[in-house]
């Protein structure tokens, strides 16, 4: 399922996502210091990046920062490593 999705505002819209681990706030947690797919989810080839996940700074400088890194896990998984 291709797609982008915005979180604006101070709470997170994730209710959607079953099967994924969320902190207790419903912000979705991410496996941040795993290498070498820091932004994967609990869900395999789910990624979560910018103020949707649990722990990030929510400034959208970050985020797009967070957005470009996660970039580089997609390519990852998609290659095949």
């Amino acid at each position: 399922m291709p797609g982008t999705f915005c979180f604006i505002g101070a709470e997170p819209e994730a209710a959607w996502l079953t099967g994924i681990a969320k902190d207790d706030k419903g912000f979705v947690q991410t496996r941040i210091r795993e290498l070498p797919l820091p932004f994967q989810t609990s869900a395999k080839r789910v990624f979560a990046a910018g103020d949707l996940r649990a722990g990030s700074i929510k400034r959208v400088a970050a985020a797009v920062g967070e957005g470009a890194s996660a970039v580089s896990s997609v390519h990852a998984v998609l290659a095949g490593h």
